[in-house]
């Protein structure tokens, strides 16, 4: 019985130190070195930015891409909103993709902070027409196809995302539509009828008396703006806890593509904007691949709706961030990448 005893310690302990070895470092890290081995590729030496160059009528420009990771059946390229902002929206993917396995690409749009900005002025590029056209550059310059090409826009992007598949879905092997709803007079509608009440009646009049007088550089536009709105229905929390990347990416947007495709206001887009009257609800059941429609309880942007558009297309699915508002990466961010993550799993597997 002891010899018995001691052989089965030694078996035990064998076994132990077996799946001990299963656990060393090395092992562990073959995955993730794969994941991150940028060796042998061209943008190596930059830490995967890459300056795409971008024919346009007006020239050719740069725009700027950084690639993180590698994983060839699963390629998230990031469309940013704004328009006019940056991919610093997208900063807190660091903290979940990458142990995900899934590749991602930041991408500053053309004349957005980190790519080319064409003349001062000079409007005439900033057009939906363009835009899609530089996506479509920029995808074959990555090298993206069918079969590992997931696009995700968001806000402006998410517009952006529409009209890339209305026109090239055949390249896309997954789409995801994040806080952004298919009609501009209806997102008008609902920031009026929806919104406007819910804030203190004394500040929303002061707020529509300073965009009546269009003195959108006084100060105290933004001062009641960022207090009263940005903090209930763009990220919910406290400003001066707002994560630096977000910070950062208000720093950087350009007023002159903003202004001109969104205008000035943010209770709906208004003027001379040149988005006011798009709506595409009738061309979404022209969408067949694989999507995803973000939406959020606190969003700037009708939840309902968002819910409708995921059954709108033809092969859709819609995720609800309960605590999220517009950027509900970063106020809802469990939720948010978990319906995301399996979003690009289920599609890469056929299971979807």
């Amino acid at each position: 019985m002891r010899i018995l005893l001691l052989s089965l310690f030694a078996c035990l302990l064998f076994t132990g130190c077996k799946q001990q070895e299963k656990q060393t470092p090395e092992n562990i890290s073959e995955t993730t070195t794969s994941y991150l081995d940028y060796s042998g590729s061209e943008d190596q030496f930059t830490g995967g930015i890459r300056m795409i160059p971008i024919t346009t009528p007006k020239g050719t420009f740069k725009v700027w891409t950084k690639r993180v990771g590698n994983n060839p059946t699963k390629k998230v390229l990031l469309l940013h909103g704004g328009p006019g902002a940056t991919h610093e929206l997208y900063e807190c993917f660091d903290g979940y993709l990458p142990n995900e396995g899934i590749e991602y690409i930041y991408y500053d749009q053309l004349g957005s902070y980190y790519s080319d900005k064409p003349e001062e002025g000079d409007t005439s590029l900033w057009t939906i027409e363009h835009f899609v056209d530089e996506v479509e550059q920029v995808r074959k310059a990555l090298g993206l196809n069918k079969d590992n090409f997931y696009l995700l826009g968001q806000s402006w992007g998410g517009i952006l995302a529409m009209e890339y598949a209305f026109k090239y879905q055949d390249n896309i092997k997954g789409l995801i539509i994040s806080n952004m709803m298919s009609s501009i007079p209806e997102y008008n509608q609902y920031a009026k009828e929806v919104l406007g009440p819910q804030m203190d009646p004394e500040v929303l009049k002061e707020i529509m008396e300073l965009e009546a007088n269009e003195d959108f550089a006084n100060p105290r536009y933004n001062e009641l703006l960022f207090k009263h709105h940005y903090t209930e229905h763009v990220l919910r929390m406290p400003i001066e806890e707002w994560p630096e990347s977000i910070t950062r990416c208000f720093n950087h947007l350009n007023p002159s593509v903003y202004v001109f495709m969104q205008g000035h206001s943010e209770f709906g887009i208004s003027g001379d904007a040149s988005l006011k009257e798009w709506d595409v609800k009738d061309q979404l059941k022209n969408i067949s691949v694989p999507t995803l429609v973000i939406g959020a309880k606190y969003d700037t942007m009708d939840p309902a709706h968002m819910e409708w558009m995921s059954k709108e297309v033809q092969n859709g699915r819609y995720l609800f961030c309960p605590n999220g508002s517009h950027l509900a990466q970063y106020d809802d961010q469990k939720v948010f990448f978990s319906g995301l993550v399996d979003f690009i799993n289920d599609v890469d597997d056929d299971s979807f």
